[in-house]
């Protein structure tokens, strides 16, 4: 089992999230495109449509690599891995809320 632990302050190129997500670049540039993840851009930079240009933290790439399953291994739609990663990032946020209330009052 392999496995790449990225934080939020390590970038990733396109080249590289889709390497280690194992799609095309064409793919990450369709979810985006979708609006399924949306790449960090920074203000200097004045081509931000431009791929190349693109930075992808962690939680991008655990969304690509969701995105890719959903679709590649269930035959989820577009729609349906939306709804899925809105879905999943609002567990992720009851979660956190639920954790951050059990610490207040174990206090």
């Amino acid at each position: 089992m392999s496995g790449t632990l990225l934080d939020e302050q390590n970038l990733l190129t396109i080249t590289e999230i889709s390497r280690i997500c194992s799609v095309q670049t064409e793919y990450i540039v369709e979810l985006v495109e979708e609006g399924l993840i949306a790449p960090e851009t920074s203000p200097e930079v004045a081509e931000k449509d431009q791929p190349r240009t693109w930075r992808f933290t962690g939680t991008h790439m655990r969304q690509a690599r969701i995105a890719s399953h959903l679709q590649s291994d269930l035959g989820v739609n577009t729609a349906g891995v939306a709804l899925a990663l809105q879905l999943l990032d609002e567990v992720e946020t009851l979660r956190a809320r639920l954790e951050a209330m059990g610490a207040t009052r174990s206090r």
